[in-house]
């Protein structure tokens, strides 16, 4: 299975961005390669329509492409119950090498950490604390490190509370040291088994393969001390039942440092350098655990696999991009300040909408764009060149366009007619989600420039709403750094477009375009095209 790659639009995306990012994602899935649409912004109500009409989903959002824990190689360990012995953990290390293992409940979520220096730490703390009856330590647990065999008794029955005790003296003078509830290690002296026994031991552990008679395995059912017997010898046995201790007692539970699976390279670099350890947990958003990273895991990060269409501008891309491997840019505006360290396919065509080459790959491919494919596409055409009415369309957009009709069983006049309608129907709107309707920052002579744009029918109704546009526009402007705001509203049955503008005083806008403009507005016959009619007539008058 190849690695994601990620189709991406740009800013404030319009109905060509969109469909020309599904579209494409589809064909690279045909093709064999694995690939989703994702959009960095708000649909418009055309899109939204669009979309609706062919029953194709809205892409994800996808806020950026800066380098994330899941793109790491990070390193997968199975995770371990609280209830195990440190043996059994310190077994698992040594199998699998590796040098700390996550701690989770029965449900998955993560409870903590143990690492060889928790073990190495809690064996050297158990040569002066009791920290086997402080652990609770099951029963099971000191079967399975002493590889012993349970004689008699259960877990119901033990309680491991006492200390450890080794019956290595004559019985008479085990008194002072042997107390009820304790552990005692007894070899095949019964007269000892028996003061174990009657003192009150919660657990007789006979060492070197030592035997207990029937008579005093009867004393041991009505006192309910727990018998077992190990080949071990006493002082092996005596050294390898701290092993038996739960991980869960000695595992790094507080003021543990994890990440979340989502969290950014960048952000995580500060906690890795004050804090210093080996290696990190993983969780997702629910408490799961994933894995471990280390910094190591940082020096062979991978980077996100996008493509870019419908622009080659830093500013209309998506937010770090500068991290991302960007393989391939498909588009049909002015060349940018896009860089790469690399070569990559670059297809720049003079078409009037990026869908246009998008379905010209399909059928280059051999590949005939299924029914709904067709049809987001032949309106992504109708929408970027205004129903052919655009000075960027070509022969080769009114030729594709007929050409995806057909596919998708749609009627050009009347389908574009409705799908307009839809796009400039402003109930709702607020003056931001206008101008951001179908909004593109440039960068001209070192001056930033934003021109967001917009389709209507009725443009008499944008007049209305002329002054609460206007000052949105100014603060925007002053807000953001901009030299100059515009709003295009673009009249689709006259041709033209109403012009308003802000942090200019209609000296700029006069030398641009050679009308005569009112304080903070102009209707500029003809002009339809933001690309070809606006930005380059713009770019000859702003100064450095």
């Amino acid at each position: 299975m190849t690695e994601l790659i990620y189709i991406i639009g740009h800013k404030n995306p319009d109905t060509d961005s969109i469909c020309a990012s599904i579209a494409y994602a589809e064909l690279k899935n045909r093709l064999g390669i694995s690939a989703v649409p994702v959009r960095i912004g708000q649909l418009n109500r055309e899109t939204e329509f669009v979309l609706g009409y062919f029953k194709v989903d809205i892409p994800v959002y996808l806020g950026s492409v800066k380098t994330q824990v899941s793109d790491l190689d990070i390193d997968e360990i199975s995770p371990v119950s609280a209830d195990i012995s440190i043996k059994a953990a310190w077994s698992i290390m040594q199998k699998n090498n590796v040098k700390v293992l996550p701690v989770t409940c029965e449900n998955g979520r993560l409870l903590g950490i143990i690492t060889l220096s928790d073990i190495t730490e809690c064996y050297m703390n158990a040569l002066e604390n009791n920290i086997l009856s402080a652990g609770n330590t099951p029963l099971q647990n000191i079967i399975d490190t002493l590889k012993a065999r349970l004689i008699t008794g259960s877990d119901d029955d033990f309680a491991s509370s006492g200390k450890v005790v080794i019956a290595a003296m004559e019985p008479d003078s085990l008194d002072p040291f042997i107390d009820k509830g304790d552990i005692v290690f007894v070899g095949n002296r019964k007269d000892a088994q028996v003061k174990a026994v009657e003192i009150g031991a919660s657990l007789i552990i006979l060492t070197c393969g030592a035997k207990m008679d029937s008579d005093v395995l009867e004393m041991t059912k009505r006192g309910k001390s727990i018998v077992m017997e190990t080949s071990y010898d006493t002082f092996t046995a005596a050294r390898l039942i701290n092993q038996s201790i739960p991980i869960g007692l000695i595992m790094t539970q507080k003021n543990m440092v994890f990440f979340q699976i989502n969290d950014y390279i960048d952000s995580i670099k500060e906690s890795m350098l004050k804090t210093r350890y080996r290696s990190y947990p993983v969780v997702d958003d629910n408490g799961y655990i994933k894995g471990f990273i280390s910094r190591y895991h940082l020096i062979s990060k991978k980077r996100k696999k996008v493509v870019l269409l419908d622009h080659n501008e830093k500013s209309q891309t998506i937010n770090g991009i500068e991290q991302a491997e960007i393989l391939e840019i498909v588009d049909h505006h002015r060349l940018g300040d896009i860089q790469t360290g690399y070569p990559v396919y670059f297809r720049n065509e003079l078409v009037g909408s990026t869908s246009t080459l998008i379905a010209t790959m399909y059928f280059e491919n051999g590949i005939k764009p299924p029914k709904k494919i067709a049809g987001i596409l032949c309106a992504a055409i109708l929408s970027d060149t205004i129903k052919f009415k655009s000075p960027t369309n070509t022969y080769a957009d009114i030729a594709m366009a007929s050409k995806l009709a057909k596919i998708a069983e749609i009627e050009l006049d009347e389908f574009a007619a409705q799908m307009f309608r839809a796009g400039s129907a402003l109930d709702g709107m607020s003056p931001r989600e206008i101008l951001g309707n179908d909004f593109k920052d440039y960068v001209i002579n070192n001056n930033k420039i934003g021109i967001g744009q917009i389709i209507s029918i009725d443009p008499q109704n944008f007049q209305e709403l002329e002054t609460s546009l206007l000052e949105y526009m100014n603060d925007h402007l002053v807000g953001n750094g901009y030299r100059l705001l515009l709003l295009m509203v673009t009249d689709v049955v006259n041709e033209g477009s109403y012009i308003l503008y802000a942090g200019d005083n209609g000296e700029l806008i006069s030398k641009a375009f050679g009308v005569e403009s009112h304080e903070s507005s102009v209707y500029l016959n003809g002009v339809v095209s933001r690309k070809k009619q606006v930005v380059p007539l713009l770019a000859n008058v702003i100064p450095f």
